[in-house]
């Protein structure tokens, strides 16, 4: 048997290995509808909730089955050891390699990934507080921190700035930090049919094409873990794409955020501006949606942590997009990020800061066309008219309201022809 193995080419193996982690998935996945309804982890229909009917909830479950059996008994068969790391004893010394089997470097990320699953299926079964939820976050990413190299150790302030090293009890913080930072901006985007597991699709599967090609490492034990995990979300996205029979519920969505919050972080092992940036890039959809997401909740004066329907599913089914058509914007837009994350590695440093100041102004026009930020906060777009519209220009120099005539037609408030312009009531 294991003769026969051999002769096959690596490439033929793996990719049977990934085609059993999609079926093992396509399996597992109905079967959870069922197991879900019977152990009470299902969603609910509420003011908050898109879903008209109950759903079950835990078919994230699904996914760490499949990706777990994979990677402890199928990728174990075809995968030879490999340098896990490479030390450096010192000038005039030569380096000291370390090698290991797949099992040893895969091991620590499923034992904190479980605790993950764990503590988010007792959340989709009895909804516990958010303060026992961040305590199984922390312990699970506090395990990362400690039995793998995916840590916040240094710091290459982007274009020509300072290289910073970080003693252990700050790498220890900023770790736990990002990876709760992340697995909590993924969870909060799972608000439509397939919408995160998708997202999760296109960021994993760019995080690979990096690691395999832009990483300097000799291993390829990070690549071979995502796209088993991606082959493990492909055999679940059938059942969970819109119309859903199963959502991912936080058992999945906090688990699918851990893993990529991880594996982003072996990237930032290379100390340059383009490791920094690309996972802020290829996690482009939700930090920004989060990160807004806090700012408009301060702007509110409400607590960052309170729920609205003011995300960017929300914002765009408001604009009229059906549910389907909202998701497969995202998409769009999360492969946007992910192009542009693959470019920003064989870009020039000029070339790449144009690139970043054009995503981002990009993005602002985006965020406040779609209003993301709330109602009347288009700071860039009011500059811009200011620039460009000379009435707006002159009404908001001497204190006065711009009332758009066209925009007031079209909600039927004007009919005949009225003055363009009204006095601001500075005391209203």
């Amino acid at each position: 048997m294991n003769h026969t193995l051999s002769t096959i080419p690596f490439a033929v193996k793996f990719l049977i290995v990934m085609a059993a982690t999609i079926g093992m998935s396509l399996i597992f996945t109905p079967l959870m509808t069922f197991i879900s309804k019977k152990i009470g982890a299902v969603d609910k229909p509420n003011k908050r909730r898109i879903n008209t009917k109950v759903m079950p909830s835990a078919g994230g479950l699904a996914i760490f089955l499949s990706f777990g059996i994979s990677v402890v008994f199928l990728l174990p068969m075809i995968v030879h050891p490999q340098p896990l790391e490479i030390t450096h004893l010192g000038p005039g010394k030569p380096p000291e390699i370390f090698v290991g089997s797949f099992l040893q470097y895969a091991w620590p990320f499923l034992l904190a990934s479980a605790i993950v699953v764990v503590t988010g299926l007792i959340d989709d079964i009895k909804e516990i507080s958010p303060r026992l939820k961040m305590l199984g976050l922390t312990i699970a990413a506090s395990l990362i921190w400690l039995l793998t190299h995916a840590r916040f150790d240094n710091l290459k302030i982007p274009f020509g700035g300072p290289f910073l090293v970080f003693p252990a009890w700050l790498s220890f913080i900023f770790t736990v930090f990002w990876i709760l930072a992340i697995t909590n901006a993924v969870n909060l985007i799972d608000g439509l049919d397939g919408l995160a597991s998708g997202v999760s699709i296109i960021s994993l599967m760019t995080m690979a094409v990096v690691a395999y090609f832009f990483l300097p490492s000799l291993n390829v034990f990070l690549p071979i873990l995502i796209f088993t995990l991606v082959a493990a979300i492909l055999g679940f996205f059938p059942y969970n794409y819109h119309p859903a029979i199963i959502y991912l519920g936080d058992t999945g969505a906090l688990f699918l955020g851990f893993m990529i919050s991880v594996f982003s972080l072996l990237g930032l092992k290379n100390a340059t501006a383009v490791a920094v940036l690309t996972p802020l890039l290829i996690l482009g959809v939700p930090i920004t949606d989060t990160a807004i997401a806090m700012v408009r909740r301060r702007l509110n004066n409400q607590k960052i942590s309170s729920a609205d329907k003011m995300h960017l599913h929300h914002r765009l089914m408001a604009l009229g997009f059906t549910h389907r058509g909202a998701v497969l914007v995202i998409y769009g837009i999360s492969a946007i990020f992910a192009f542009i994350s693959l470019i920003l590695q064989v870009s020039s440093r000029i070339g790449g800061i144009l690139m970043l100041v054009a995503c981002l102004i990009g993005l602002e026009i985006f965020v406040e066309l779609v209003g993301i930020l709330g109602k009347d906060r288009q700071p860039l777009l009011d500059t811009l008219r200011f620039i460009g519209n000379s009435d707006y220009r002159e009404k908001k120099l001497r204190g006065e309201e711009f009332i758009d005539e066209e925009e007031q037609d079209s909600e039927g408030r004007v009919e005949t022809e009225e003055p363009r312009y009204s006095r601001k009531d500075k005391n209203s």
